[in-house]
């Protein structure tokens, strides 16, 4: 297939018209290597890399921790079909006995064309700080254990791409010098302080799960974990960006502090996600949804009800720059989990994962 005379997004952040080529769901550099000639115009259109949603717990009334592999197979089709076209299905604090039975749905679904593609696995707990727990249930959070992190990415056929730490917790620095060269660890759900934050990142947690979220607030005295990320030009950051979670001048502030390389945007989306006003569940706990606003009971923001497209959307109408915020749902979560040699931009030797959108980037079609 050829697309011709799309206003292509580059690598660099800007737009370029040309024409793309592909051939066997790889985009090459040629006219002469295309098989196929079927002509698709995209005059006036938008060319994006398909994105890349890093964290998200579910969609359409299904989670990933129902440990359900059709249930799976819909949040990866209702995914791909708001351009999300790589994926890792997020876990919540749940017991080891579900936690494996959970992993196991990822290497089991059937992944077909219509999926967004299953990238890797996002572990957010057990290893957490109850104090700053958030949505997730103190009575299954549990100390950093390296042979259960091992037993659950045995069970998950590797998959396991990141793992959230809370780096003051008891047995933390012996699980960063262990596993930081075999999983992305991140900083999350912590009330750790600026050294312990910075200490950790030394020694290789160089990644901050949803910045701002179930963490201490960054002080002039106290700069805590933001702080430390700030400072370590290895750290990426996870951001939300629905609009609910961080005030509008944070994300503007965010993306002029960490760069248009570091910051990632994700959607922390739940089952609300797709659904109309109603009461859902995250991690065992119910969820009342109003207005793309998902709480408990007692107020607490539980995940969001907004896909990554609409996430990126936001913060452009924010007043982040449209280039940066494509980057940061694009390249930059591919290059933080290792998969930008196949995702992220529109290169060839990549994969095919396409989407065409208006000038307003209302989608109008996913390859």
């Amino acid at each position: 297939m050829i697309i011709k005379n799309g206003n292509v997004f580059q690598e660099d952040g800007n737009y370029k018209v040309t024409d793309l080529y592909i051939e066997n769901g790889r985009l090459v550099a040629s006219e002469e290597e295309v098989t196929d000639k079927t002509e698709l115009d995209a005059s006036g259109l938008k060319v994006l890399p398909g994105l890349v949603d890093i964290h998200s717990h579910g969609a359409v009334r299904h989670d990933f921790s129902d440990a359900d592999v059709d249930g799976l197979k819909v949040i990866l089709q209702y995914e791909r079909s708001q351009g999300v076209t790589s994926y890792c299905p997020t876990s919540m604090t749940l017991p080891k006995e579900e936690l494996l039975k959970i992993f196991q749905t990822a290497k089991d679904v059937d992944q077909d064309e219509t999926c967004a593609r299953i990238v890797g696995i996002n572990m957010e707990g057990p290893f957490l700080d109850p104090a700053k727990k958030g949505a997730h249930v103190e009575g299954y959070i549990r100390k950093p254990d390296i042979e259960f992190f091992r037993e659950c990415n045995e069970a998950a056929g590797g998959l396991i791409k990141l793992v959230t730490l809370a780096p003051n917790m008891e047995g933390a620095e012996e699980f960063i010098r262990e596993l930081h060269n075999e999983t992305v660890i991140s900083i999350g759900h912590t009330a750790a302080d600026y050294d312990c934050a910075a200490q950790a990142m030394k020694q290789g947690a160089v990644h901050v799960t949803h910045l701002y979220n179930a963490m201490n607030p960054m002080g002039h005295r106290e700069p805590g974990v933001i702080g430390a990320a700030a400072d370590n030009e290895d750290c990426m950051v996870e951001l939300i960006g629905d609009g609910i979670h961080i005030h509008p001048a944070t994300v503007r502030n965010t993306f002029r502090l960490f760069g248009d390389s570091r910051v990632i945007l994700i959607s922390d989306s739940m089952m609300a996600t797709g659904m109309e006003n109603g009461k859902y569940e995250l991690g065992g706990q119910e969820v009342t949804m109003k207005d793309r606003k998902a709480t408990l009971a007692d107020g607490t923001i539980a995940g969001s009800a907004t896909c990554l497209f609409d996430c990126m959307k936001s913060v452009i109408s924010m007043g982040v720059p449209e280039r940066e915020a494509i980057l940061a749902a694009t390249a930059n979560p591919a290059k933080s989990i290792g998969i930008f040699d196949e995702v992220g931009s529109l290169t060839p030797g990549k994969r095919a994962d396409i989407v065409l959108a208006d000038e307003e980037l209302n989608i109008v079609k996913v390859l």
